[in-house]
């Protein structure tokens, strides 16, 4: 579970983190009382990446151009999300900007302190600039110093930056988290550090442990509570969303680039699964078919979707599976069938969601050919290799009388 940025800067207040003032804002009317400073930067409550980019933060030096701007941001999908709250924060002229994480490695099976004279990074592909230090044993200072040393920190900076990292890890023991992040950490002339952007990310299955994680966790299941399958969306392999068009897709950047797709096009995309990690739910190992299996089948009974829009790209294990996963998918049960015709059963055999299946990839050649003989024997299949036409079909279906489950 990710946190929200103001969520986090309250943490880090807490910790002695040092953090701008800033103030949470519910509606735009909350900035006639505002009680920070001008000129403040807003900033789109999301948990996408790349707000600025997307027009999610914006700068403003008037209340009337603050209004204006909240205005815009509370209507504005970021990755298919659109925020709840906006925060409200003191501009801060950074001279340079770090990058500090404390992270779970699951490999190692230790916390891992993460330091970087760059900003503009991902810890998950790091690269060569990025510094580390494994904490092998019970933390000390000589950790948080060690990584200074190695990012080549001196004097004050040095003792300021190893401070920081000291109260991150602190953070991450004390609330069970999987990551501490701070990106960036501004540095200014003066040499005073600031975090200006921060994530953290809660252990799933530590939430119980801590009644006020709990409770925040309850309020984000509530907001995304609209069908059976928001069960497995807890640890952040899934986007629970009220609209007709299901997303199954192969990693987390294709699901966010599928749903922006979407929302773009004038859909309205429903619940929107990322199968290349196991569900919470998931008590056995799995395949990624078994995943897809599952998947396809959760969002059947979802009543409120009429589309499932598959968006494969690049690769996935097992691909010569894949076929046949979607395959048994849309074959109608012969018993089931049987049942009805008989008139032993009054129930109707399911109906389908329709299906637009998007595979990108020299590796879905054979794929695409075998699912091609499907769609000539079913009209509840579309199998194309351009996602805005995927999109653009799934949207049209859509539209259409929906089937009746």
């Amino acid at each position: 579970m990710d946190l929200l940025e103001y969520q986090v800067k309250e943490w880090f207040g807490k910790m002695g983190i040092p953090v701008l003032p800033s103030q949470r804002i519910d509606h735009p009317t909350d900035l006639k009382r505002l009680k920070i400073c001008y000129p403040i930067v807003l900033k789109s409550q999301v948990h996408a990446d790349e707000r600025a980019k997307a027009g999610g933060v914006r700068i403003v030096e008037t209340t009337i151009d603050a209004i204006a701007a909240a205005q815009n941001i509370f209507n504005l999908p970021i990755w298919g999300e659109l925020p709840e709250v906006l925060l409200a924060e003191s501009k801060y002229d950074a001279k340079d900007e770090f990058y500090l994480a404390v992270v779970l490695d699951t490999a190692l099976c230790r916390p891992v302190l993460l330091g970087c004279k760059e900003a503009d990074i991902d810890w998950e592909s790091p690269g060569e600039k990025m510094q580390y230090v494994v904490v092998e044993q019970e933390f000390s200072p000589f950790y948080a110093r060690r990584l200074g040393l190695k990012m080549g920190l001196k004097g004050a900076l040095m003792q300021s930056v190893s401070d920081i990292i000291e109260k991150m890890y602190q953070l991450f023991v004390q609330k069970d988290l999987d990551l501490v992040e701070i990106n960036p950490l501004a540095v200014s002339a003066s040499g005073q550090v600031m975090a200006l952007n921060g994530k953290v990310r809660v252990n799933p299955r530590a939430i119980n442990r801590h009644p006020e994680i709990a409770q925040m966790a309850a309020k984000i299941m509530n907001r995304n509570k609209v069908s059976k399958t928001n069960g497995i969306l807890g640890d952040g392999n899934g986007i629970g969303i009220n609209g007709k068009i299901g997303i199954l897709a192969n990693g987390t950047g294709s699901l966010l680039t599928t749903l922006d797709a979407v929302f773009n096009a004038g859909g309205k995309p429903g619940v929107s699964l990322n199968l290349r990690h196991s569900f919470l739910t998931d008590t056995t190992p799995n395949t990624f078919c078994d995943r897809l299996a599952t998947g396809l089948r959760n969002l059947s009974v979802d009543k409120s979707i009429q589309v499932i829009l598959i968006n494969f790209l690049g690769t996935i294990p097992d691909v010569s599976q894949m076929p046949e996963a979607i395959a048994n998918f849309i074959q109608l049960d012969p018993q089931e069938l049987k049942s009805y015709l008989s008139n032993g059963s009054k129930n109707k055999p399911r109906y389908l969601p329709r299906l637009v299946i998007r595979l990108a990839g020299s590796e879905f050649q054979s794929a695409r050919k075998y699912l091609a003989t499907l769609n000539s024997e079913s009209d509840t299949l579309i199998v194309v290799e351009n996602l805005d036409e995927a999109v653009a079909q799934a949207v049209r279906l859509a539209k259409l009388p929906a089937y009746k489950k």
